[in-house]
């Protein structure tokens, strides 16, 4: 539990309402993923065009292309967050991480129609991706109140999702205006990616702030929490403590709600269903034209915009577990929605409303319910193996639902789908900690 410090008379006030403020370094890193993802989705909205009707490449060979560069994604994943965490390096790996994906979109420029080439910037651009997301991640645990991790994420992948919107839109007007010159939208990619690197440089503080780690929120740093699962007055592992107890490169936290964590994370993971496919049975259902299917992710994503920083405002307030859950339950309907008999109109709007608020509810507030019960110089790696470990299931989730849409249908396929999430959801209920919450109770 949080203790109080109200009684104390050199204590500074607690500030609420108007008054309490995103820290600078999480706006910095808003703003770095903001311009990295106008890069990075300019090329992801054209590329299935690209290989296919430019270069093409069969369905399976740019879904093999597009499956080992993914799979690559999620290891590295380890490894960039336990080289952030050794020596508090975070700015430098993710650094790395940024510079390597602006790379990528000069090898497609350069790369011409030769595919070996494409996949090898591919990799390098989904490495990027695997390498700066743990520590980057881990940055805005460091700088922001524990209290106020809910909101601090929300606002990120909000600056994060504008960015996603945007990308799509200037690729497609740059197709538009150049009539279908692929090598515009991958030369403007590189300058963006480019500006997100020299934003990065700038903005990004070079050193983590320690034990005075909310400098940038004008706050006391409130005590440490208290595992919920453990015995009274049992505190979190002292830095030097999990040293010792880590030992190896890839060393986590032992706490018995951080394993339950990585667990509920892995049951959900692998039942989700791609949000390809989602759009795929969209498309077969409203029989909507090739044309507009790249945009379908873009009213996924307004919601997800729109919904981002509330649902992590209200996790702070009402705990992290509960919005997690709801999430799922938002893509169970989701899947239901599919399913049901509705006309096309109203399934194309629910089915992308439920996804955006699914998102909205897991991708940041699960980092927020992991921040707390991860031992100073262990954000990094922690963070990084839920991310890796939710990756793999649903990589696995994807492969599955594939083999079982080919053997039997889409309907059989998203039958299993729905019933294996309401499992899930039923596992993770019970498996979820309950996270502290600023009052001092838990949730």
């Amino acid at each position: 539990m949080y203790l109080a410090t109200t009684g104390r008379r050199d204590a500074p006030p607690r500030p609420t309402g108007a008054r309490r403020r995103v820290p600078g370094t999480v706006l910095a890193l808003g703003a770095v993923s903001l311009v990295t993802d106008v890069s990075s989705e300019m090329v992801t909205a054209v590329l299935p065009l690209y290989l296919v009707l430019g270069l093409g490449l069969s369905p399976l060979q740019f879904g093999l292309l597009d499956g080992l560069t993914t799979g690559a994604t999620a290891l590295v994943r380890l490894l960039g967050g336990a080289g952030a965490d050794r020596g508090g390096r975070h700015k430098q790996v993710a650094g790395l991480g940024y510079a390597l994906s602006a790379c990528s979109r000069l090898g497609l420029l350069l790369a011409g129609g030769a595919t070996g080439w494409i996949a090898g910037a591919l990799a390098a651009d989904r490495l990027g991706k695997g390498v700066r997301t743990a520590p980057r991640d881990a940055l805005i645990t460091l700088h922001s109140p524990p209290e106020d991790l809910g909101r601090a994420f929300g606002v990120h992948r909000a600056m994060d999702t504008t960015g996603a919107l945007l990308g799509p839109l200037a690729a497609f007007a740059l197709l538009w205006a150049t009539a279908d010159a692929y090598d515009a939208v991958f030369a403007v990619s590189a300058c963006a990616g480019a500006f997100g690197v020299l934003l990065w440089l700038l903005l990004v503080p070079g050193r983590n702030a320690g034990p005075g780690r909310l400098r940038d929120s004008g706050r006391p740093r409130a005590p440490e929490a208290q595992d919920p699962d453990g015995p009274p007055g049992a505190r979190r592992e002292a830095p030097a403590a999990a040293a010792r107890a880590g030992g190896g490169l890839l060393a986590v936290p032992r706490s018995p709600a951080y394993r339950r964590i990585v667990l509920a994370a892995v049951l959900l993971g692998a039942a989700t269903v791609g949000d390809s496919f989602l759009y795929l049975l969209l498309q077969r259902r409203l029989d909507l034209d090739a044309t507009w299917f790249p945009f379908l992710p873009l009213g996924a994503a307004a919601v997800y915009l729109l919904l981002a920083v509330p649902v992590g405002r209200l996790a702070d307030r009402l705990g992290r577990r509960r919005p997690l859950l709801y999430g799922h339950g938002a893509l169970l309907l989701a899947y239901g929605l599919l399913l049901a008999p509705v006309p096309g109109p109203a399934a194309l709007a629910g089915v992308l409303g439920l996804l955006g608020v699914f998102y909205a509810a897991t991708d940041g507030v699960l980092m927020a319910l992991t921040g707390p019960f991860l031992a100073e110089g262990r954000q990094a790696g922690g963070l990084a193996v839920v991310q890796t470990a939710q990756a793999l299931a649903r990589l696995g989730a994807a492969v599955g639902f594939g083999a079982l849409w080919t053997a039997s249908g889409p309907e059989t396929a998203l039958v299993t789908a729905l019933l294996a999430l309401a499992a899930a959801l039923g596992c993770a209920a019970r498996l979820l900690p309950s996270g502290p919450t600023p009052e001092g109770t838990t949730t």
